[in-house]
C-alpha cells in the first residue's frame, strides 16, 4: 500500500490528500515532522519537502505535490479532476498553479512561519505586520475566488477539479492559522463550505497540531 509521508499542515500534502480520498486510493498516513530532516526522509525526496507517496513493495517513490496529483489522474479512472476540454484542462492548471504558487507564498507560507515555525521550533513571538500582510493578502485571493464563484459552478468551470481541492488544501491551512475573515467573502464562504462537506475533507477538520488550535469555526460547515 502508498505510504504518504505528510505533515499535517502542509497544504500540498492535504491536496494529494484530498485527491487520493475523492479518487478511492487506499494509503496510510506517515507523519513527517520538516524540522526533523531525517536522512530517510531525504532520501525518499531529495528536497527534502512533503508530500512524498512511496510504495515499499513496488519499490515506487513519488514527489511533489503536482507530479502525484498528475500521475493519479494518468492512472485512475475514477473522479477525473483535470477533466473538460483541452482549454478547461488548461485553466484548471492554471488556477492550481495559482494557488500552489501565488497563494502559498502570499498567505500560507507567511502565517505558517510566524504561527507555526516561531513558535514550535525558534521560540519567537510572531511579527504582526507580517500576519496583517499575509492577511491583506488573503483578501484579495478571497476577491478573485469571489469573481470566479460568481461567474462560474467551480472555481475552474462547470466541474468540481482540482482547481477546487488546492484552492481549499491553501484555505484550510490559512483558516486554521486563523488568518482567515470570511465576513467580506460570501461566495468564497459558500464554495469553501460546499468542499468542507465533502467525505474527502472531514478528516482534515478533525485532526489538530499538538500546541496550535484552530478557531472555534475553524470545523463547522457553515463556518
Amino acid at each position: 500500500m502508498w505510504r504518504l509521508y505528510q505533515f499535517p499542515l502542509c497544504p500540498f500534502s492535504r491536496k494529494v490528500r484530498l485527491l487520493l480520498s475523492e479518487k478511492g486510493v487506499g494509503y496510510e498516513l506517515w507523519r513527517e515532522n520538516p524540522w526533523d530532516n531525517r536522512d530517510e526522509f531525504w532520501a525518499l525526496n531529495p528536497a527534502g519537502r512533503t508530500p512524498v507517496l512511496h510504495d515499499p513493495d513496488k519499490k515506487t517513490t513519488l514527489c511533489d505535490s503536482r507530479a502525484i496529483c498528475e500521475y493519479f489522474e494518468e492512472t485512475t479512472e475514477q473522479s477525473p479532476l483535470i477533466n473538460g476540454t483541452s482549454k478547461e484542462r488548461a485553466e484548471i492548471r492554471r488556477l492550481i498553479a495559482l494557488f500552489d504558487e501565488s497563494f502559498f507564498n502570499d498567505v500560507t507560507g507567511p502565517m505558517m512561519h510566524e504561527k507555526m515555525k516561531k513558535r514550535i521550533i525558534l521560540r519567537q513571538p510572531p511579527d504582526s505586520r507580517r500576519l496583517s500582510g499575509a492577511m491583506k493578502m488573503a483578501h484579495g485571493h478571497l476577491d478573485y475566488i469571489d469573481w470566479l464563484i460568481d461567474n462560474r459552478t467551480w472555481i475552474a468551470g462547470p466541474r468540481m477539479s482540482l482547481a477546487d481541492l488546492a484552492a481549499a488544501a491553501q484555505i484550510s491551512v490559512a483558516d486554521y492559522l486563523g488568518g482567515i475573515d470570511w465576513d467580506q467573502h460570501k461566495s468564497a464562504k459558500s464554495w469553501y463550505s460546499v468542499i468542507k462537506s465533502r467525505p474527502s475533507f472531514r478528516p482534515l477538520l478533525s485532526e489538530r497540531m499538538e500546541v496550535i488550535q484552530p478557531p472555534s469555526h475553524y470545523a463547522s460547515v457553515d463556518g
